[in-house]
Order: structure tokens, then sequence, then C-alpha cells
């Protein structure tokens, strides 16, 4: 992966680490190619049963887009009579977006710093958020004339509710993170101090859980959330076979019965 994104993989772990902290890990060209190409390499890695998001420094876990280049390839645009740099959506956030939400492993964000934008995106679409007790969170998309992109039309209102969402959508403004753990955008708060200890340990509890049941678990969630409780039942129906069949409920039923703690292997 290049420079701007780190990536490692180890004991089933993949960490994940935006690294511009120059630039508030702002999302230039680069950089978002390289999240996308980390994102579904370590969903194909069939070594990889968790994975942690998160990005270097300690004042921005990503500010969004990269404005600079942003307004560069729009004169760049203007300047050749046409163009398609908004085709970053189409190329990148949607891509990294459902490389998050749809790998069927779990995907933790430690966020270290202030999420805006795109970056928020990214946050949202965790499954679990980890989240720095000195970080904040801001939509930011209308401040700079733009309407709400990686997915944020889509997560934000399911966690705080669509009245509130507008509001942050429509105004923009920095939530600090107390207030967002208020909200239910948070999972666990942290002193800044122990953001990569406690993210890591998370991330590590994860990657060596039952894989197949947590991907059930991503799976039946956002099926819900778009289907009727009969269909959800289905759904749930289906998937209950495929977890139940796995070789780790095996080992946790016998492990539960013997007193021990499971030793999962993922499959």
């Amino acid at each position: 992966m290049a420079d701007t994104v780190l990536y490692e993989v180890a004991d089933g772990l993949a960490t994940i680490t935006i690294n511009r902290p120059e630039a508030m890990n702002a999302m230039n060209v680069a950089a978002k190619v390289a999240l996308r190409d980390a994102l579904l390499a370590s969903a194909a890695d069939p070594a990889v049963r968790g994975v942690l998001l998160t990005a270097a420094g300690d004042r921005a876990f990503c500010v969004g887009q990269d404005l600079k280049e942003h307004t560069a390839l729009l004169e760049a645009d203007r300047a050749a009579g046409g163009g398609d740099t908004m085709s970053t959506v189409r190329e990148h956030y949607n891509p990294i977006l459902r490389a998050i939400t749809e790998m069927p492993k779990p995907v933790v964000a430690g966020v270290n710093g202030v999420a805006a934008g795109a970056g928020l995106g990214f946050v949202l679409a965790a499954d679990y958020r980890v989240v720095a007790d000195t970080a904040a969170f801001n939509t930011s998309f209308a401040g700079v004339a733009l309407t709400a992109d990686s997915g944020v039309s889509w997560t934000l209102p399911r966690l705080v509710g669509r009245s509130r969402a507008t509001d942050l959508l429509l105004f923009p403004r920095s939530v600090p993170a107390r207030e967002a753990h208020e909200w239910g955008l948070v999972n666990r708060l942290v002193p800044a101090a122990d953001l990569a200890a406690e993210s890591a340990a998370v991330a590590r509890a994860l990657a060596s859980g039952p894989t197949l049941a947590y991907a059930a678990i991503k799976e039946s969630l956002a099926y819900g959330a778009g289907h009727s409780l009969a269909e959800t039942l289905e759904r749930e129906d289906e998937l209950q076979s495929r977890a139940g069949a796995s070789e780790d409920h095996t080992i946790a039923v016998r492990a539960f019965l013997a007193k021990e703690k499971p030793q999962y292997v993922g499959r």
C-alpha cells in the first residue's frame, strides 16, 4: 500500500492506518485509492478475521476530501472544458463504504480526532467505534456546498434519527465526542491516551471470535434495516442455519458444557 495508508496483518487482525497527519488525514486521490485497496485486500484475505481502521497523529481521524487537491482538479476540469472530478464518489468513496459494510468480518474504527465529511462516513460505517474523548464529528458537506456522500445519508439518521441528522447536515457543526456518545454515535468513549490500546484490544477480541457468526450479525442488521419483520425473520432463519453449521458453533457449545473458554478458528 502507498505511504498515505499503512497496512499490516498480524494474528488475524488487519490494521489500516490513514497516514497523512500533516493534512489532518484528508483524502487525496492517492489516499483514497490506497484505502479502498487496503479494505478490499483485508476483505479478500482468509487470514484476516477482523479490521482496525484508524489514523496517524492526534488531531484528526480524517477530515474528508483534500480540498486543496480537489480545487486544483476542479480548475483543471474548467480549463479543459470538461472533466468529472466528482466521479471520486463512484470510484473511491462508494467502494470504500461497501468494503467496510459488506466484508464478512467486523470492522472497528479507532477515532483519534476530528472525523468530518467522508471521514465521518468511514466511522459511521464501521461495526464498532472506539473514540477518544478529545475527538469530534462534523458532517461538513453543506459547508462546501455539497450533499452527503460516503453513506452518511444512510448511516447518520439510523444512528441519531432523521430530525437530528437533518439538522447536522443542513447546519454543520463540530459535535464533541461526549455529546456524540450520548447520541449513540460512539460505542466506547476512552481517554485519548488510551485510544490506541483500547481500540486494538477491541479489534483483537473480535478478530479472535466466531468470524462467521459476526458476518451473519452484520448481514442481518443490514437486511433488517430495509425489510419487514416477516422478511427479516426468514433471513434470520437462513443465517442461523449457516452459523449453526459452523465449526465455531460446535467449539462454543463444547466449551460452554466443559466450562472452558472457546478457542475459535473462524470457520
